[in-house]
């Protein structure tokens, strides 16, 4: 029913021309029909015409413009499951209506519940209709942000909305009777909340870093700088604008930089970027969204921090044009000069470090300049030693420069050139053989003093006049002489090329020559003197000693000639027989094989075993020849089948006969006999003596076998005893008052005697181990284990005895003690046994 609105075929409405709405509502009637099923839809749109000022004067992007923006107030009544009837009265199959969306504006104020749109049916007219919502926001979390009233059909949003938190809504309204039987198809809901600026632009960094090149032309590009805004990006509330609030320093240029306002490059805007006047810049930029309005925008700020980088515009010069060094002759790696440059670039980079090139005065390398890593200096150092009778003095021009080229349109400095004076100082320099080594050719065998050669140095000091005396530094042999003014070799011995001291026909000796300079310098030269071959030496035969079958043709001997000369004082050998003794050429012949070997064999069908000296004649090839005798010791002993010596053979060959064989062995039979019966009765002797050690001869004395005694208890009756006996007596009365006679051994002498200190009188009875421990306090030794402390010898044993002497034992007449039964404690107290136990008789 309008001629101002067109609808596509996906049911967006869109305004066909530029239009002025006269009034604030417009209602449209729009159409659906199906040509196949013939069938029809309208619904009714109602549009109220909103003020351009609600919205700041912007549209969104991204939809299709409209006179004006659809907004469902509480009036808004949506049919969307109205239907036709047919021309011929029959209800048609009833489609959905596609229901346009609803915008809710974020951060509303209220009051909630606010209404948003009324749903209905053209079906609650005849019955009963409940209205549902469900989806996200409704019966799923978050929950109850809308909800609709069961029986009018209007739906609230209940809460303030946020964009950010989420941007849409997707719902669906169903339409039941009382019943709960589905009335209507359920319909799409889409709910959109319409952004507001709540969100201040945010930098992804505070501070950001960039560098530009010195002396960059304007417009170069420097760093990014990029900021975000949560709102909306399709309107004015997210779409951000850059600007530079300040930057430091303002030199030279108080604007050096400008950013783009939409992307956040920053580029160079003037010329005169210098890093040696200013190293960094910190910019301040600034964003705001509403598409940079200040004065509705909102803002924040980050920092640029833009580093000035260094380009090699600065040419390294030389602080002084000419320098200056000295340096003494046949000396290397010495610094001579040091030259200094200034380099106003970053130091330690590229563009600071120093490189120094020789461009003339040292065409043969003596010098070169090394840079210090740390000063930048450069270092004029000797490679190549120079000679003061060659150069006294060397004129040096120098370069510098940078490892890194200089900028576009930077020339090279002429103070990057200068020149070095190097002057060389004279040193007392060693005398120098010419020939070294110095080889001289003669026959071994000179005689002594022969004039070998003159071995003479020469003193490189041409502008010194000084004097070089000769010396031996190395002579093995002690065979050589040389004159000390000189420098003559004379022999002092013969030489002999078949010496140890001979190395490949070649004796080398060392030498010294001296100058008498200050201080003085030597130098050393190798001699070395081959020596020719000559006939000297006689061969000799291997091998010395041999062994052969006492019969012929079984083995044979192989000789072989050896000639310390060398060719042709050497092979071919001739071997041969001595005429004398006729025995050897009787009993022996020799065969040559070749120039160097000879085969031994007996001529004879047997020879008696044993041990024979063969001469053999031996001559070489030298000129004149030299033949030498040599004896071969050759044991001629019987063979077994394998033409091998047997053992009694080797005996025999080595020149005893059969008799003293058999008598050498029946003298070890004999000796092997005598030990065996030497090593039995010691064997028995042993037994013999471990079973009778305790019988011990009556004869004996009784002492020595009372001290023999080893036991340390008498068995079970010795317990007994009143070892109160053993106790020192309290006084000596009994003593001191005897008359005076012959005294018992065990009483202690009233005369003079050793002072002995006299023990403590103990209040209680003792026993014998308190004595063994004093007697043990008294010795120097310590108690090894088992305890046997050592020999004591004492003269006194107490002041006397409660129970008298032993002697007395013997003449005792009482007869109450039955001694018997020492019979029966064994051998060891047979002797107590006899004293005792026999009886009255006894």
């Amino acid at each position: 029913n309008s001629l101002d609105f067109k609808v596509r075929a996906d049911g967006t409405l869109y305004a066909a021309h530029h239009l002025q709405v006269p009034s604030k509502q417009l209602i449209l009637v729009v159409t659906a029909w199906d040509p196949q099923s013939l069938g029809r839809w309208e619904a009714m749109v109602r549009f109220l015409v909103a003020e351009k000022s609600q919205h700041n004067g912007h549209k969104p992007k991204g939809r299709k413009a409209l006179p004006g923006e659809l907004v469902q107030q509480q009036s808004d009544t949506l049919l969307p499951w109205r239907q036709h009837q047919s021309a011929n009265g029959l209800r048609r199959q009833k489609r959905d209506w596609v229901i346009p969306p609803i915008n809710v504006p974020e951060n509303s104020r209220g009051p909630f519940p606010q209404q948003l749109v009324r749903i209905r049916s053209d079906k609650d007219k005849e019955i009963h209709i409940r209205y549902s919502i469900t989806g996200v926001g409704a019966d799923q979390p978050p929950m109850e942000v809308f909800n609709i009233d069961p029986v009018s059909g209007r739906m609230y949003v209940t809460r303030p909305m946020d964009r950010e938190e989420r941007a849409s809504y997707h719902l669906r309204a169903h339409a039941v009777d009382m019943n709960g039987n589905k009335v209507e198809n359920p319909i799409d809901l889409y709910i959109y909340v319409i952004d507001m600026n709540d969100n201040r632009p945010e930098f992804i960094n505070q501070v950001y870093n960039g560098s530009v090149d010195e002396g960059s032309k304007p417009g170069t590009y420097v760093m990014t700088v990029t900021a975000n805004d949560a709102d909306d990006g399709t309107t004015a509330n997210g779409m951000v604008r850059y600007r530079i609030v300040t930057q430091t320093p303002q030199s030279p240029s108080q604007n050096m930089f400008t950013i783009n306002s939409e992307t956040g490059d920053i580029v160079t805007v003037a010329a005169g970027l210098d890093r040696e006047k200013v190293q960094q810049y910190i910019v301040i930029v600034q964003a705001t969204d509403m598409e940079g309005n200040l004065n509705y925008g909102l803002s924040n700020t980050a920092t640029a921090i833009i580093t000035v980088t260094d380009v090699n515009d600065n040419p390294p010069e030389f602080t002084t044009s000419t320098y200056s060094g000295e340096v003494p002759e046949n000396r290397v790696e010495v610094v001579v000069a040091n030259l200094t440059v200034m380099d106003r670039d970053q130091p330690h980079s590229p563009n600071w470090n120093a490189i120094y090139r020789i461009i003339s005065g040292d065409p043969s390398g003596h010098f070169t300049i090394r840079t210090d890593p740390v000063t930048n200096e450069g270092m004029v150092t000797v490679v190549k030693a120079v000679d003061y009778e060659m150069n006294r003095a060397f004129m040096l021009t120098v370069m510098v420069s940078n490892q890194a080229p200089l900028a576009s349109g930077i020339q090279m400095s002429f103070q990057s050139t200068a020149g070095v004076t190097i002057s060389v100082t004279d040193v007392n320099e060693a005398p120098y053989f010419p020939t070294n080594h110095k080889l001289i050719r003669l026959e071994e065998g000179v005689p002594t003093g022969t004039v070998l050669t003159t071995f003479s140095a020469v003193d490189p000091d041409r502008f010194m006049q000084q004097a070089v005396r000769y010396s031996k530094l190395s002579d093995p042999a002690n065979w050589l002489n040389i004159n000390a003014t000189n420098g003559q070799i004379t022999t002092a011995a013969v030489l002999d090329r078949e010496s140890d001291y001979i190395k490949n026909n070649v004796y080398e000796a060392t030498f010294l020559a001296a100058d008498n300079g200050i201080p003085p310098a030597s130098g050393t030269g190798t001699l070395q003197i081959y020596l020719i071959d000559i006939n000297d030496n006689a061969p000799e035969l291997l091998p010395k000693e041999a062994q052969i079958c006492e019969k012929p043709n079984l083995n044979v001997i192989n000789i072989t000639a050896a000639d310390a000369d060398i060719d042709p004082n050497v092979g071919p050998f001739v071997f041969e027989l001595p005429s004398v003794p006729s025995a050897v050429r009787k009993n022996w012949t020799i065969t040559r094989l070749n120039g160097d070997y000879a085969q031994l064999s007996l001529r004879i069908m047997y020879l008696e075993a044993g041990v024979y000296d063969v001469p053999i004649i031996v001559t070489d090839s030298g000129n004149p020849p030299l033949y030498n005798t040599s004896v071969i010791k050759v044991k001629v002993c019987p063979c077994d089948e394998n033409g091998d010596c047997t053992t009694i053979g080797a005996v025999a060959a080595a020149g005893l006969g059969t008799g003293a064989i058999i008598a050498i062995l029946i003298c070890i039979i004999i000796l092997l006999t005598m030990v065996l019966l030497f090593v039995v009765w010691m064997k028995r002797r042993e037994k013999e003596r471990h079973t009778k050690q305790l019988l011990i001869d009556p004869e004996d004395d009784v002492r020595d076998n009372i001290l023999k005694y080893d036991e340390e208890g008498g068995g079970e009756e010795d317990q007994d005893y009143d070892l109160s006996q053993l106790q020192q007596p309290e006084t000596m009365d009994h003593v001191l008052n005897k008359t005076p006679g012959v005294r018992r051994v065990d009483e202690r002498p009233i005369g003079a005697e050793p002072q002995y200190p006299i023990r403590p009188v103990i209040p209680h009875p003792g026993d014998i181990g308190d004595f063994i421990n004093e007697v043990c306090s008294q010795t120097t030794t310590p108690p090894r284990p088992p305890y046997r402390p050592p020999l004591l010898v004492f003269d006194y044993e107490g002041s006397g005895s409660t129970a008298g002497s032993v002697s007395s034992l013997n003449s005792s007449s009482s007869g109450d003690q039955d001694y018997d039964y020492l019979n029966d404690w064994g051998p060891r107290f047979k002797k107590l046994a006899d004293m005792y136990g026999g009886g009255e008789e006894d």
